[in-house]
């Protein structure tokens, strides 16, 4: 007996869950409707009423990071849809997989200015979203909706994975089709690819090496490879530097962790890679871009041979002269890798861990400040020494952009993995929030710290009110220093003088907007009281805001390094570093 059929927006929502996709972040909006509709009268699968559309993708994008699966977010036709562009294009910089579902007036109407109408005649959004997504369609009948979903789904799961966006008109969503629903073995690869000779020829290299080390970028986090991983590199001594994103997916008070290298990376990955030492460099899941590399930094070139593995071809030798390089899934290329070599250490590992050690000896991970500061203040390494002390073990950081992820990334120890989240595709101010509270909803238990300049929470700060009304427990820290400090420091850096309006004329009183959102809040004057306020908020069992002055004369090391990378490279158009690429 055949199947009654379903509304085409329930297929879809079908789909979903079988994907196991649990929220769906909005606002919802007149041609949403049939949407919400069909989300009321289900369990697995809730709406969760946000204050923006950017926030709803934010909210997807750290619920796909943390759960490592899909993220959906919804808006309505017209500003909905725009609205979520920043939130969706910062996911696919990161190759974080979402769905974006968008609203479309109904087809009778398309053509004849219906209210917020997004056609090819008045703002086509299936237009604007298929410059940053994997792909972008209108669903145009119901009997396409099965199809449509299926393909989207498998475009964002799979390959370097991304976000898609399906536009659905209200009367195509209400549309009856049979219920079609397949597995999704049954419309996608469920199997990660190895190259088997490459790893081969990998495992030959490492063999022969005399200074090999690995090289961790943000496919490793993706494909959940950090075990794999550190498996690895404890086998045969392998040291390992990770990219920004990657930071922590060895956990950096490993013996074999030489930290991050690129921005804000630690003293001991920047030595090690840049004194033509390296003979064998392992390069997995990183196209090796600008703040992965300090702007394309020609040392990071070994000595004999560079391995590039990733799950994107078109990564592969983008940006340094690679001798071998293989398209595969990181976990399983790296688990390959361990089969081949075996369980004999690398004729390197003793030596390996030696010149470490002694690099360990010689000098700090991190770089010294001075930690004085005026009156009312706080230093921001006390801030992130404050912050390992009081957070738990399985807690999970979310560091927004600004002077904090200087900060943050250069002097927080990461002690487990998966613990550090950070959005660098596109470098969105504000996108820590959002994501933070999604990741705390895909990992119910965990706690979530946010750390966020103010400047970056006057742009996303209103979604605190969404986690106090889901109760969602994050504790947000914010760094307030009187606006883009980043910026105003950038400017004395680069041209000894102020060139930005990058000071607010009088500071944001946080810890009031926090209360009037619903949060319990607190402030942090001086580094004596810090460990009581965050203790405090910490102890919070729904969302707290903790509101900590910031010297606004202090500049990171990092920003510093960052100013005279870029001094350099500006003043040779880039040449200096497009050597490695010259013989591609």
């Amino acid at each position: 007996m055949p199947e009654t059929p379903v509304g085409a927006i329930e297929l879809v929502l079908d789909y979903l869950v079988g994907e196991g996709v649990e929220y769906v972040f909005g606002v919802p909006g007149g041609a949403l409707v049939p949407l919400y509709e069909a989300l009321a009268g289900r369990e697995a699968i809730r709406p969760v009423l946000t204050k923006h559309e950017a926030g709803a993708a934010f909210m997807a994008d750290g619920y796909a990071r943390v759960r490592r699966g899909l993220g959906v977010c919804c808006g309505t036709t017209g500003p909905g849809a725009t609205n979520a562009l920043t939130g969706v294009a910062c996911a696919h910089a990161d190759s974080i997989p979402l769905l974006l579902l968008t609203a479309q007036v109904s087809t009778a109407g398309l053509g004849r200015g219906a209210a917020q109408e997004c056609s090819p005649f008045y703002g086509d959004t299936v237009a604007l979203y298929t410059a940053v997504t994997k792909l972008s369609a209108v669903v145009p009948d119901g009997t396409k909706a099965g199809e449509l979903v299926r393909r989207s789904l498998r475009a964002a799961l799979t390959g370097r994975t991304g976000a898609v966006h399906l536009s659905v008109p209200g009367d195509v969503a209400r549309a009856r089709v049979p219920r079609d629903l397949r597995p999704a073995s049954a419309y996608r690869p469920l199997s990660r690819p190895v190259d088997r000779d490459g790893v081969r020829r990998v495992a030959d290299l490492l063999r022969r090496a005399e200074r090999p080390c690995l090289f961790a970028g943000h496919g490793t986090n993706l494909a959940h490879a950090g075990p794999a991983l550190a498996r690895l590199s404890e086998r045969h001594g392998l040291p390992v530097a990770t990219t920004p994103k990657a930071k922590g997916v060895l956990r950096e008070d490993h013996p074999l962790a030489l930290g991050v290298f690129g921005y804000g990376g630690s003293r001991w990955a920047d030595r090690y890679l840049t004194d033509h030492d390296v003979d064998v460099l392992v390069v997995v899941g990183s196209s090796l871009g600008e703040l992965a590399t300090n702007a394309w930094d020609p040392r990071l070139q070994p000595t004999r041979a560079l391995v590039q593995i990733d799950v994107d071809p078109e990564s592969v030798g983008l940006n340094y002269r690679v001798q071998l390089g293989l398209v595969g899934d990181a976990r399983a290329t790296l688990e390959a890798l361990a089969a081949e070599l075996g369980d004999e250490p690398l004729p390197s590992a003793e030596s390996s861990r030696v010149r470490l050690s002694v690099l360990r000896r010689a000098m700090p991970r991190r770089h010294e400040v001075d930690r004085a500061t005026g009156p009312g203040t706080v230093h921001p390494v006390d801030l992130v020494d404050g912050v390992a002390r009081v957070m738990p073990a399985d807690a999970m950081l979310f560091v927004d952009i600004g002077n904090c992820m200087s900060w943050f990334l250069h002097y927080h120890e990461c002690r487990r993995p998966d613990s550090f989240f950070i959005s660098l595709g596109w470098a969105s101010m504000g996108s820590s929030i959002g994501i933070a509270i999604g990741g705390a909803m895909a990992a119910p238990g965990r706690r979530a710290l946010v750390a966020v300049g103010d400047a970056a929470f006057a742009m996303s700060g209103m979604e605190v009110h969404t986690a106090v009304e889901y109760d969602v427990p994050v504790t947000f820290i914010v760094l307030n220093d009187g606006g883009h400090g980043m910026v105003a420091h950038g400017d004395e850096l680069l041209f000894a003088r102020s060139v930005c309006p990058a000071r607010f004329r009088g500071p944001l009183d946080v810890r009031q907007i926090a209360e009037g959102l619903g949060a319990r809040a607190f402030a942090a004057r001086s580094p004596i009281e810090l460990d009581r306020v965050l203790a405090a908020a910490l102890a919070e069992p729904g969302p707290s805001v903790v509101d900590v002055a910031i010297d606004p004369r202090v500049v990171p090391p990092p920003l510093r390094t960052r100013a005279d990378t870029l001094k350099h490279y500006f003043a040779s158009r880039g040449t200096s570093h497009t050597t490695t690429t010259s013989d591609k």
